[in-house]
């Protein structure tokens, strides 16, 4: 089995999903909800890792700033060579689920390994996950970071604790945390959207 189908059946295996196929996928109009709709809207791409950040500035899924999460983003790179430019697993496991019937090409994610003000990117196969330690995680309580060596996992789960596994274990990981991750965000954006009601009411 080769690492795109190795990357579908892990997709599938971690949310129950399934598809009624391409050409259904398609076959809805425009804006009405169907998966159709959430193709990536960058341009064609054979590259999408390279100069990523000016590419892809903010994250297709929530918004945030993929600079300013430089240590937790991730592109996603499809085999017709559209790409999604996260700002972390989570919103990367929403783009392989919305684009289930688009085989992934390659998944780059940012290493923490390295030095710099920019982490770059490694690609997911070389990386080691470091999945619930006390480091702050990215729209997720439980923490998932990215290390381009094992040494470099292995130094930090010393020191902050949690679990190093493979990408495929740290998916699986995000889309279980998934329902407890979007209540979470949703409850802390409502409770944003309510102090600036204040504010401006008081102003």
């Amino acid at each position: 089995m080769d690492r795109r189908e190795a990357l579908k059946m892990s997709v599938l295996a971690s949310i129950g999903m399934a598809t009624a196929g391409k050409a259904a996928a398609q076959s809805g109009c425009t804006g009405d909800g169907t998966p159709a709709q959430f193709i990536p809207k960058t341009a064609v791409d054979p590259q999408p890792q390279v100069d990523d950040l000016a590419k892809h500035p903010k994250c297709p899924y929530c918004g945030m700033d993929r600079k300013q999460f430089h240590h937790s983003r991730m592109v996603v790179h499809y085999a017709d060579d559209l790409a999604d430019g996260t700002c972390s697993l989570h919103c990367a496991a929403i783009s392989l689920a919305l684009n289930i019937d688009r085989d992934p090409k390659a998944l780059w994610v940012g290493d923490n390994a390295a030095e710099g003000d920019t982490k770059p990117l490694v690609e997911v196969e070389k990386a080691s996950f470091l999945v619930g330690s006390k480091l702050a995680g990215v729209m997720t309580a439980r923490s998932k970071v990215a290390y381009g060596s094992a040494e470099a996992a292995k130094v930090s789960q010393a020191a902050n604790g949690g679990e190093i596994v493979d990408f495929d274990q740290a998916l699986l990981t995000a889309y279980t945390d998934m329902s407890a991750d979007v209540t979470r965000i949703r409850k802390n954006r409502a409770e944003r959207r309510q102090k600036m009601m204040e504010q401006r009411n008081k102003g």
